[in-house]
């Protein structure tokens, strides 16, 4: 339980979500040592008190001698490719980081006696799921390598909570937004799209793309679930802080609604004061009209509940980290 102060190993604690994570942990009492090989992160986005360990998890020995120090608590894993295109193009880095990095990190864990994990997982492993919201009794039929290199890792961590009595939580959602502070989202290259959207007004772009205008939604755009950052690093803590020994448990978050493009181009509207034109382009294969997470399960049994489903709460804060770092971190 999380009544006493804990050390955490946090990998992939320079991105965007392991970073916050990171922080709220900072906030709460913890001590957090960051395991980052700074590919895709970014160091100026770990925080002041974390220790940092530039490392990589698909070297065996870079867990391990971080776990070795001794006194872990337990870890949250983030460390992962997460491109879908990439994903596609280059299947071999998705198995290679998701797969094998999750089980050099398990290893360590299971060598240095460390008891508990929390994964960040998504829901891509579901592919395109035939009922929606999405719950944990759906069929996982992920639809790119990088869905299935996360349902792999998932499938790896069963087998070790079963084998060595870890107890291990997997958290899977879609999109993420917002921001925590002087903490947001800096991506290179941006997929996003509120991120995207903010372009605009910043003046790095004229228009943001809308891909496919004929879907069966309201609005003919498709529908994805958000999530406050802040209430997904919850959502971490209250994971670690329920994980049983011997048991692999699988959470979906989810906000309880979708917003189609189109919603989020307006609340980026109404929050930013700015006209924000819009590219209509032809649908990006393999796109379902509609993806939200269903989160009853968490509800019920981890008590988590967003705090901030609000659309344009998560843009308004997220605004105002792109407006004081326009250029991202290295840069703001």
């Amino acid at each position: 339980m999380l009544w006493r102060r804990m050390k955490l190993l946090v990998t992939g604690g320079a991105g965007y979500v392991g970073s916050i994570v990171a922080r709220l942990l900072l906030e709460n009492g913890h001590q957090i040592v960051v395991l980052d090989n700074l590919e895709r992160g970014h160091r100026e986005a770990v925080p002041a008190d974390a220790q940092l360990v530039v490392g990589d998890l698909r070297n065996p020995e870079d867990p391990r001698g971080v776990l070795r120090a001794g006194g872990f608590d337990g870890v949250l894993h983030f460390a992962a490719l997460a491109l879908v295109g990439e994903s596609v193009e280059h299947p071999e880095r998705y198995y290679r980081t998701n797969v094998t990095g999750t089980l050099n990190l398990l290893e360590a864990m299971v060598a240095e006696a460390v008891p508990r994990l929390v994964f960040s997982s998504t829901c891509a492993v579901y592919g395109q799921p035939d009922e929606v919201p999405i719950s944990e009794a759906a069929a996982p039929r992920p639809q790119n390598a990088y869905g299935a290199s996360k349902l792999a890792a998932d499938h790896l961590i069963s087998d070790f909570c079963m084998a060595y009595e870890l107890g291990a939580v997997s958290l899977r959602y879609f999109n993420v937004a917002g921001a925590h502070g002087e903490a947001g989202e800096d991506h290179e290259p941006e997929t996003h799209l509120i991120p995207n959207i903010l372009k605009v007004p910043l003046g790095q772009r004229d228009a943001v793309q809308i891909f496919g205008t004929d879907y069966p939604t309201p609005d003919g755009t498709a529908v994805r679930d958000y999530i406050h950052i802040d209430d997904l690093a919850a959502a971490h803590l209250l994971a670690l802080q329920h994980a049983r020994a011997g048991e692999h448990r699988i959470f979906n978050l989810g906000n309880g609604n979708g917003f189609s493009v189109r919603e989020v181009i307006a609340a980026a509207e109404r929050v930013t004061g700015s006209s924000i034109p819009a590219h209509e382009a032809a649908r990006r294969p393999g796109d379902p009209p509609r993806l939200v997470a269903a989160a009853a399960k968490v509800r019920d049994e981890l008590g988590w509940a967003p705090q901030k489903p609000e659309l344009e709460t998560m843009i308004a804060d997220a605004w105002a980290f792109a407006q004081a770092n326009p250029h991202g971190y290295a840069a703001g």
